[in-house]
């Protein structure tokens, strides 16, 4: 979708198209534009209207019933800041008393709509033409949100008293512009140094203005964390989103943190809460294993504090870098799952196949970390093909101890 596009599906006869199709089912879509076509519309205008019915559906997701009245690209879809996180940005910027808002990288308006959501006057911009028009049709309900086309390196900024209240929010980009794949997505980048914005343009706009924020990759070094910053991984459902960067009055916690997120609740895991656990040494052997194993969440693990889990189950990780903590301690966390430890074993795939067949199994749910071992081959190994008669699943823990590899038969607590 080029931006004359755009224009035609924001008005007119384009968003009364748009409006008036049913909600998009896969088997059906051909039939549909087949009718279209025959009702008069051009060939490219239903296709277009087709492909956003489509991502509107993905879309919901994300943006709920927002979905139903924005527009989309493929990449600008994959990449948006889901809207209950971006209301987690946009509060930030209020507590600090920021009022004006820069988004310099908007995408497809995500952020900006939040802040705009809580009468921060939004200056958003985007490099690339097509999605700052997409995002200027995405923001029209709010006035107070204004969207231009340009780089954020050429954007000038308010000066003296025009900066007392002012906040900027940068969402690099982290995908290459050129040919896309079948799915209409672009090749990613994971070097601070290919993002655009890069990450020195992006420090540099914090050394101008305090009060700035930045989304960046779940993958971001934490040896990069700049001092005095805060640099908070979040997490929705267990899957890890983003690793945002705080600077001056933004900043909740200075040093790493974690998010974990749903709809109902949100808990943070800091630095602080990792101080008592973070230099306790893993377990030496499989029989050091107690009653209980905990999972953090992933974004606990990518913020690298498990050593927080430790500290609040008095356990030890079992051994550095996996993750899993062991306890004799049973306590009810909201940012970590915990799991009754029914057998602890050397892993070893006869005697591991033995015990499973001799208490009742046919089929496991194989959890793994710290070992490289090939979930499925290790599956055909045991012979856990489901196919036995009043058989039972087993949930197996594949991981490391005193370093060596061990498999727990756990069930959830």
């Amino acid at each position: 979708m080029d931006a004359a596009m755009v224009d035609r599906l924001a008005a007119g006869e384009g968003w009364a198209l748009l409006q008036s199709l049913p909600p998009y089912d896969e088997d059906g879509s051909l039939h549909l534009q087949g009718r279209l076509r025959e009702a008069g519309f051009a060939a490219d205008l239903v296709a277009a209207a087709m492909t956003q019915s489509r991502l509107r559906s993905r879309g919901t997701e994300k943006f709920g019933d927002f979905a139903a009245g924005m527009l989309f690209t493929s990449d600008g879809l994959e990449q948006s800041t889901r809207l209950a996180i971006a209301a987690r940005h946009a509060h930030r910027y209020a507590a600090a008393g920021v009022r004006d808002v820069y988004d310099l990288g908007c995408g497809l308006g995500a952020d900006a709509m939040a802040f705009a959501g809580l009468d921060l006057t939004v200056h958003a911009v985007d490099a690339d033409d097509t999605t700052a028009r997409v995002a200027a049709v995405n923001l029209r309900h709010w006035p107070s949100a204004r969207v231009t086309h340009g780089l954020a390196e050429d954007v000038r900024l308010p000066q003296g008293e025009g900066r007392r209240h002012l906040g900027l929010w940068l969402d690099p980009a982290r995908r290459v512009t050129g040919v896309a794949d079948i799915s209409g997505r672009t090749k990613r980048v994971f070097s601070l140094d290919a993002i655009s914005p890069s990450w020195s343009q992006v420090l540099d706009f914090a050394a101008q203005v305090p009060a700035t924020g930045a989304k960046l990759s779940p993958a971001f070094p934490h040896g990069s964390v700049p001092s005095g910053a805060e640099a908070q991984w979040t997490s929705w459902h267990g899957e890890v989103l983003e690793c945002a960067v705080w600077w001056g009055p933004l900043v909740a916690t200075a040093g790493r943190t974690a998010a974990v997120c749903t709809e109902t609740s949100t808990s943070v895991v800091t630095d602080q809460d990792a101080v008592d656990g973070g230099q306790r040494p893993g377990l030496g052997s499989v029989t050091d294993i107690g009653e209980w194993l905990y999972e953090p969440d992933r974004a606990v693990i990518r913020a690298g504090l498990t050593g927080a889990l430790v500290a609040a189950v008095d356990g030890a990780e079992l051994a550095t870098g996996v993750g899993y903590v062991s306890s004799g301690v049973a306590r009810e966390l909201p940012w970590a799952r915990r799991f009754r430890v029914v057998e602890a074993m050397p892993l070893s795939t006869k005697r591991l196949a033995r015990w499973l067949r001799d208490h009742g199994h046919d089929r496991v749910t194989i959890k793994k970390r710290g070992v490289t071992l090939d979930a499925d081959l290790l599956r055909r190994q045991l012979k856990m093909t489901g196919r036995g008669k009043g058989g039972s699943e087993a949930t197996l823990v594949l991981t490391r101890v005193g370093g060596g590899q061990v498999a727990l038969v756990v069930t959830p607590a």
